[in-house]
This record gives C-alpha cells, sequence and structure tokens, in this order.
C-alpha cells in the first residue's frame, strides 16, 4: 500500500517526527559509559507514553522477526545494526550504538535511526563509518522531489556509500511510512537512476542507509530479531523520515528541544 497524506495528516506527521527526534536526541544526551539498554529502553517508554503517542514496535510482529518485538527502541551495539532488541547490556567506552525509533501520533507514524559513539573514545573507522551514513542519508533527501523516482534516491544513497568503499546489502532499506510504520514503496540502499515508483507530493519515505565495515551479509541473533554483521565488524545506520512537498523533500524527524 502507497499512500499519499493529505495536509491534516501531513501536521500529524510533522508532530510525530519532532516527537521521535527529541526523544532520540534526550536517549543520546543519557547513554553513557554504564547505561544499561533496558534503561534506554525503559527512558524511551517513559517519554511515549508522556507525550500520548504509541509505540509502533512494541506489539510488532513481522515475519522476518521473531514477534512481538516486546520493546519500545530498537538498541544496537557494535556489530550489531539492525532491529536490534534491548538486552541487559551495559555501555562501555567507545561502544558505536545505534537507536533506532518509531512512534505514530495522531494516526500517523514517523521513524529515525542515530549511530553514535559512547563515551571519550572516538575510533576513527567508527566515526568515518558513521559519517558516510549520514552523508547518504542527506544524498538521498537531496535527490527525493516531485517528479523524482525512488531509484534516483537509491543511487544517490548508494553513490556515497561504495565510494566510502562499503558493500551494500539490499535486504533490508528505506520504505514508505504513514498511517502504518512500513508500506510501499521499498527504497533500497542502492538502484539504477530514473526507475521505480514516481514521486507525489504527500508521500512520507523513511530513508536509512545502514553499512557494515567490511561486509554485506547478515546473521540473525539467537534472540530472533537483531541484525548482526556475520564478520562480527561494527556498523553504522542513519534514518531520517520525509514527506515530499512541491518544492523538494521536506525532513520530519529534526530535534526540537531535547530534555537533559
Amino acid at each position: 500500500m502507497i499512500e499519499i497524506l493529505n495536509p491534516t495528516e501531513l501536521a500529524r506527521a510533522r508532530e510525530a517526527g519532532a516527537l521521535v527526534a527529541d526523544i532520540l536526541q534526550t536517549l543520546k544526551n543519557r547513554s553513557t559509559v554504564g547505561t544499561n539498554l533496558l534503561d534506554i529502553d525503559r527512558w524511551a517508554q517513559a517519554m511515549i507514553v508522556e507525550a500520548g503517542a504509541q509505540s509502533c514496535y512494541v506489539d510488532y510482529a513481522p515475519s522476518f522477526g521473531r514477534g512481538p518485538f516486546g520493546h519500545y527502541i530498537c538498541t544496537g551495539v557494535n556489530d550489531a545494526v539492525l532491529h536490534g532488541l534491548p538486552r541487559d547490556y551495559t555501555l562501555a567506552d567507545g561502544d558505536l550504538l545505534t537507536l533506532d525509533l518509531a512512534v505514530a501520533k495522531g494516526g500517523v507514524a514517523a521513524d529515525s535511526a542515530i549511530s553514535f559513539i559512547v563515551g571519550s573514545s572516538q575510533p576513527p573507522e567508527s566515526t568515518a563509518m558513521i559519517s558516510a551514513t549520514e552523508r547518504a542519508l542527506a544524498a538521498g533527501i537531496a535527490a527525493a522531489g516531485p517528479g523524482a523516482r525512488i531509484g534516483d534516491i537509491s543511487h544517490a544513497i548508494g553513490s556515497v556509500l561504495s565510494e566510502a568503499g562499503y558493500a551494500i546489502n539490499t535486504e533490508f532499506g528505506g520504505h514508505g511510512i504513514g498511517s502504518t510504520m512500513h508500506q510501499d514503496p521499498h527504497v533500497p540502499n542502492t538502484g539504477r537512476p530514473g526507475r521505480g515508483y514516481k514521486l507525489r507530493p504527500g508521500l512520507l519515505l523513511a530513508l536509512e542507509p545502514w553499512v557494515m565495515a567490511d561486509t554485506a551479509e547478515l546473521v540473525t541473533d539467537a534472540d530472533g530479531w537483531t541484525l548482526r554483521s556475520a564478520t562480527g565488524c561494527r556498523t553504522a545506520h542513519s534514518e531520517h523520515t520525509i514527506a515530499i512537498t512541491g518544492d523538494g523533500a521536506e525532513i520530519l524527524t529534526l530535534p526540537r528541544q531535547p530534555r537533559p
């Protein structure tokens, strides 16, 4: 299903997007050496409930997971890149942490992910990988607009990732979003320009470049959810929800004023 949102629904999408971004930035600020992943999940739950919003994850049970997910945020550490199930793990200095959050408010969902290094240690290979996903995300957003096609976005993202030296996995990528978290069209992280669905104002897309340092192969953790690099290498993931407008792409998941 591909949804085209009306102006009222777009206003709700902006509210949901800002909430997701604010929660993620708050969690980033609180995620320090010694923080437990289960605490991050509890903090996310409290902020979602306080905002009168609904988690897109807690009851989520797709075919590729051992559902329901049962938690409020995805937490991936180091080699865990997607669908990271929160667990009893205490963050250490230099850990690469990915937080992925999707929330619905007013009947419209928004989805975003950030990767960052915990503590004072900043391994250059890890910071370079995070930067590559952020640059690829910016390129994908710049390529999105009325008249463009999904392949234009995919090509822009893939060009940045490939030029940075990363292999690209196409099993999971970006997606349409609206009244539900995951919708058509699928947005691979590489592709051919001029191909695929033609973008229209009112379309919401969640774009999410992600890479693994030295492989394109994923393995599923014993928890049935967490996807890890097959070689145990580090990973990074960046994501924004955007709305296609008459002028281009509007980023909905930019933070306002995160809490201390």
